[in-house]
């Protein structure tokens, strides 16, 4: 299957998606302190970070709906287990199945987010961990289409104390070099939308949006990177930090426990 990368499934081979990329990247080296015993990823995509993970794991699975990708990621880690499904729910898991769980960049793709948190619960083990990222959309520069929606970080901290016993909410967020980025990306943006007088980003359908979206944002993208390509170049995953107040992160990294 060849690799058909949009802004939204963000590629480490596209040079101006490499800001994006070591974002997303950064959950993966975070999660490599909480990896222990049996771990599940929900929504692994085309694998990111599964090398991080699977090699401190007792053992390693993981979902995600695009089957030709989950065939590839069987190949390519046969000691892992991949399993092609639409979620939620995770069907076919055991209950009380796995000590770690980790879903990044994937619950604001998701229509029923309560069923999937609650999913998330029903396979943890007592006394298991699980880890979710997801955008702040304080920090959003426009309304990404492709999601569902965005939480602020009560609003993602309040919807998982419904469930789960325990609820801690970080931040992943970058420092001066990543932050410089951002502006640039935020001030382009504006160039942009100054033009949307009558708002239409938040008033049309998500799918008349998508196609303009994409155009636009690697546009943006590509003229971030000729503009000033070490800027775009030059970070790297450590240039992110976590952080225990999550209002001006880029991300929210919510930690639950069961």
């Amino acid at each position: 299957m060849a690799k058909v990368y949009t802004t939204e499934i963000t590629s480490e081979e596209i040079v101006s998606d490499n800001p994006i990329h070591q974002r997303l990247f950064k959950a993966y080296v975070v999660a490599q302190d909480y990896v222990e015993g049996d771990v599940l990823e929900v929504g692994c995509g085309e694998g990111r970070g599964v090398g991080t993970l699977i090699e401190k794991a007792k053992t390693f699975t993981a979902v995600d709906k695009i089957k030709p990708l989950i065939d590839q990621l069987q190949q390519k880690h046969p000691s892992g287990k991949f399993i092609s499904m639409n979620i939620p729910p995770l069907n076919g898991l055991l209950d009380n199945a796995y000590d770690r769980i980790f879903s990044f960049q994937v619950i604001e793709h998701i229509e029923d987010d309560f069923l999937f948190l609650k999913e998330i619960h029903r396979v943890l083990k007592p006394g298991g961990t699980a880890l979710v990222t997801t955008p702040n959309r304080k920090m959003s520069l426009s309304r990404n289409p492709w999601h569902i929606r965005e939480y602020l970080p009560q609003e993602l901290k309040a919807l998982a104390a419904k469930i789960f016993s325990s609820v801690e909410m970080k931040g992943i967020t970058g420092n001066d070099k990543v932050m410089t980025y951002y502006a640039e990306n935020k001030k382009s943006v504006e160039r942009i939308t100054r033009f949307d007088i009558f708002n239409l980003q938040y008033k049309l359908p998500a799918s008349l949006l998508r196609i303009p979206y994409e155009i636009l944002n690697r546009w943006n993208r590509n003229k971030l990177q000729s503009t000033d390509n070490t800027l775009v170049t030059n970070i790297h995953h450590s240039d992110y930090v976590v952080v225990d107040d999550a209002s001006e992160a880029l991300d929210l990294l919510l930690i639950v426990r069961k």
